[in-house]
């Protein structure tokens, strides 16, 4: 089977692997589209992100869809042919935060394309997969790039939870990649009565515009455009920062009301808080990282047509040309999300 592997920044390489066989209570699956994430484009990029590098060759990609091919003994509840949103979060179900039910603090995660531990965990852009049925959601009639965006749909479900009620509230995202479209399309769904959104290219900005953003504000062309946000206190209840640059968040905080909430999302390196403004104002900030239940969440509300995310995947490459995805990918002024197909 081919894999599209890592070796060093802008050293992308398709290369031959073995292809799994499933074993008792495992599942095989023959991939059809991958995602190209955000990390994955840090890796392409720069070898890494902070102070994770990529130290080994690694197979990358994490959101991505299949077509069950094989079933281990044991199995129920899927069939040969079944197309399945593969979760990449493989936690241990054994370790006190697991038994808790926070299983994205897994003390033992396993998550596809992770350069974190050493040996690094190998990611899920390969032809062909072996998971746990756990991973695995029915996608139903949904296409299989559709599928492959329940990642990072599940990611800005596990945000709005962590934002609370949404109800009637006024929310400004900042960062209009797939995460903060996809947050702009859940905090609708949500009943978000009001949503502003930020970011740097007009490209983002007309896809947020497109996909339920009220406001688009280019902030690099009119960085002052959020202080009229800023009277009495502010505005806005919630914020979806999605860059994880620090100039974003401060920026940002001025046009907060009293008491608002600030759900952090975007990684990056390590950022400096205006700490005294967010004591002054009784800021919140909340972290979000990772998923777990809401994974499945996603391909429902997908399913149901709830939340349409065909409008965000702009890019479907062949396997063959994975490096033009990448580069694509890089590019925030022509890709929204690029994916790649497998079959």
């Amino acid at each position: 089977m081919k894999s599209v592997v890592i070796h060093a920044p802008k050293d992308l390489r398709i290369e031959e692997q073995k292809a799994p066989e499933p074993g008792p209570g495992e599942v095989g699956i023959a991939v059809a589209a991958g995602g190209i994430c955000g990390s994955d484009l840090h890796y392409y990029n720069h070898g890494g992100f902070g102070a994770i590098r990529v130290k080994e060759p690694m197979v990358l990609g994490h959101e991505v869809s299949g077509h069950v091919s094989a079933l281990g003994a044991g199995v129920t509840g899927l069939s040969i042919g079944d197309l399945v949103a593969v979760s990449p979060s493989r936690p241990c179900y054994i370790c006190k935060f697991c038994i808790e039910g926070t299983h994205n603090h897994c003390l033992n995660m396993r998550f596809y394309g992770s350069a974190m531990p050493f040996p690094h965990i190998q990611g899920a852009f390969s032809q062909h997969l072996v998971a746990d049925p756990r991973q695995c959601a029915p996608a139903g009639d949904l296409s299989a790039g559709e599928a492959a965006m329940a990642e990072p749909l599940a990611v800005c479900l596990h945000a709005a939870g962590q934002a609370g009620d949404l109800l009637g509230k006024r929310v400004l995202v900042t960062g209009c990649g797939p995460i903060g479209l996809l947050c702009i399309l859940v905090a609708r769904r949500a009943g978000a009565a009001e949503i502003v959104a930020t970011d740097l290219t007009d490209f983002t900005l007309g896809m947020a515009a497109q996909n339920g953003a009220d406001r688009a504000i280019n902030s690099g062309s009119d960085p002052e455009a959020l202080a009229a946000y800023e009277a009495g206190k502010g505005h806005f209840d919630v914020l979806f920062e999605c860059t994880g640059v620090a100039q974003a968040l401060a920026a940002a905080i001025p046009a907060m009301r009293p008491r608002g909430v600030i759900v952090q999302l975007g990684l990056g390196g390590d950022m400096t808080l205006p700490v005294q403004a967010l004591t002054a104002k009784e800021l919140q900030l909340r972290g979000s990282f990772r998923f777990h239940e809401e994974f499945f969440t996603g391909v429902e509300l997908m399913r149901k047509g709830l939340i349409d995310v065909k409008p965000l995947i702009t890019q479907s490459i062949a396997l063959e040309d994975a490096v033009t995805a990448f580069e694509l990918a890089s590019d925030r002024t022509k890709a929204m999300k690029a994916q790649i197909t497998f079959a």
